[in-house]
């Protein structure tokens, strides 16, 4: 279980952030010569013992200074914001990354929102406290260090303690803002999720919003999480907004020391004016690191605080993967399939959706299974699939437990096209070619005419070439599935699992497709899942299921005679055949 902390991002780069950390210093080092030239210019006017030729040179030591500052606030922001962002792309690679592992049930419970916020915010949010987040930290410590010094040592110590009474109260109120920022800004990643759940879903179902004529309410809906996304933004405005008044007001004290107690060293000589110049410099550079601490604790908190939520993913374990006593010998499947006494039901459930399936599936034969909705049909094809896991001994491929063969060529081997089919945002050949980018479009062009929509494809102006909207919506219902079953066709599988997937096609393109669907899949095994008995009729075998359990099984002709529950479907469909007709 792999669980990141800023320990983790700094040792990861940590030659790189040293090197920022060197230019970085070097900056501030030039920086700190700008009070000094200043002292010594403001002393040398004073004393009448400036000319032209010192005018340049004064200038000139303020042009090299600004330069060399340039060049290396150049260096630390390539390697200290520069390796923030490496690290972000990191992070963001092994999040998607697993992401892919986690399991299908695991997204059934996410929103696509709360995940899209966790790619996006949250991780934009541990970038600045690996990037700027430093640069402020080491910034506030290295200028304060030597400011501090600078101020004792060459100044004058009374007056550098008297103007530092002020500052800790910067420190203090800095700290107890940082653990209100923190608990606030996760609220506001919280609102954030929200929001964008409401516009990804509100996006992908808008034909069904319009359909319901139900644009009003939904933007109502969207405004209510607008506005709690924008009360709770406003709610950690307000709390950044008193924070830097505060600070503004402990630094303006300091200031008001300064002028009070340092006007009089001027009057009694005891620090000259050029001292009392510089003084005053150091002193408004050592107000930001004071304020720098503040902004590093509300960045770092932010960090943390999207960091936890990131380590929530990490923390989450596939439920499906390869177990230890996987036979990795196993490259390829014959088709061959055996339930054994199969009962399951899906996690936090404890109605069994199957019970107690028993039968054997011959490779090179087609099967269907018909049933009612919620009969438990299309729970068989996803323990196949292996999309859930069931006890040992209960699912065999090739005689072979499921559990054993290696997940890669379950997935391999098999084909599933699901009634409601998704289609990429890309081109038609992409789709149908997704097992393989490489796959010539002769090929792609053969699997479209397998699954009878290579006309349909060539009708738009773009042909292969053209692209679908989001989840296929340029398609009708019916060119969906046939491009879905083109795409699993093209992979020649070894099991073709067909759920109900050709049912917003017609009857005679269906037919067409079963007809196909011999030739294609000769000596490979082919699964039938429907409600309608045209479809299956022609199966090998045909299982009928009830509430989880086998009740009929035979071929078309012998159930019809059973007169059981597959007779009872099958006049019922005759009967709305006819009346359609009618």
């Amino acid at each position: 279980m792999q669980q990141y902390n800023f320990k983790y991002f700094f040792l990861k780069y940590k030659k790189r952030y040293l090197l920022g950390v060197v230019w970085l210093a070097l900056v501030d080092i030039l920086q700190l010569l700008i009070p000094q030239i200043l002292r010594l210019f403001t002393d040398d006017l004073q004393d009448g013992l400036l000319d032209g030729a010192g005018l340049v040179r004064y200038a000139v030591f303020i042009i090299l200074v600004a330069t060399g500052t340039a060049l290396f606030r150049f260096l630390w922001r390539l390697y200290i914001n520069g390796t923030a962002r490496k690290l972000e792309r990191d992070l963001r690679n092994d999040l998607y990354h697993h992401l892919q592992k986690l399991s299908p049930n695991y997204f059934q419970h996410q929103k696509t929102g709360d995940l899209m916020a966790h790619a996006t915010n949250d991780i934009n949010a541990i970038r600045r406290a690996t990037g700027p987040g430093v640069v402020m930290l080491a910034d506030a410590i290295m200028l304060t260090i030597a400011t501090i010094s600078i101020l004792i040592f060459t100044i004058d110590i009374r007056l550098t303690l008297m103007a530092l009474i002020p500052l800790p109260f910067i420190s203090l109120v800095s700290v107890r803002f940082g653990k209100i920022i923190h608990r606030k800004f996760k609220k506001v990643q919280e609102a954030f999720s929200d929001l964008s759940d409401k516009a990804q879903e509100n996006f992908s179902g808008i034909r069904v919003v319009k359909a319901f004529a139900r644009e009003k309410k939904e933007i109502a809906r969207f405004e209510t999480s607008n506005k709690e996304n924008f009360l709770r933004n406003v709610n950690l405005i307000k709390t950044w907004g008193l924070f830097r008044p505060l600070v503004r007001f402990f630094s303006g004290l300091s200031f008001l020391v300064v002028i009070w107690y340092g006007g009089r060293l001027v009057i009694l000589q005891t620090i000259s004016l050029g001292d009392f110049v510089a003084f005053i410099s150091y002193l408004g550079m050592l107000t930001w690191p004071m304020m720098a601490l503040g902004f590093v604790i509300n960045i770092i908190q932010r960090g943390r605080a999207s960091l936890d939520r990131i380590n929530e993913i990490f923390a989450e374990e596939p439920e499906i993967y390869n177990f230890p006593e996987t036979d990795y010998d196993i490259t390829e499947l014959e088709g061959k399939i055996t339930f054994e006494n199969l009962t399951f039901s899906y996690p936090k459930e404890e109605k069994a959706v199957l019970e107690d399936i028993s039968l054997s599936i011959e490779a090179g034969k087609t099967v269907a299974f018909l049933g009612r909705t919620g009969s438990g049909k299309s729970t068989i094809a996803r323990l196949l699939l292996r999309m859930y896991n069931t006890e040992p001994e209960q699912i065999f491929l090739d005689d072979t437990d499921i559990r054993h063969v290696p997940l890669e060529v379950v997935r391999q081997e098999m084909a599933y096209v699901p009634q409601d089919n998704f289609l990429f945002s890309t081109t038609i050949a992409e789709n149908i070619a997704f097992h393989d980018p490489e796959t010539p479009r002769a090929e792609i062009e053969q699997a479209a005419r397998e699954a009878c929509v290579y006309d349909n494809i060539m009708d738009f102006p773009h042909g292969f070439d053209t692209i679908l909207g989001e989840r296929g919506v340029t398609l009708s219902g019916g060119q969906q599935q046939r491009v879905a079953l083109a795409r699993a066709l093209i992979k020649r599988p070894k099991i073709l699992m067909l759920d109900d997937s050709l049912s917003a096609v017609d009857t005679k393109t269906e037919e067409k497709i079963l007809q196909n669907l011999e030739t294609i899949m000769k000596d490979r095994t082919t699964i039938l899942i429907a409600h309608r008995i045209s479809t299956l009729k022609n199966a090998d075998i045909i299982y009928v299921l009830d509430e989880g359990k086998i009740i009929e099984r035979g071929i078309h002709d012998t159930l019809l005679e059973n007169k059981g529950l597959y007779h009872d479907i099958y006049q019922k469909q005759l009967l709305e055949e006819k009346l359609e007709d009618s």
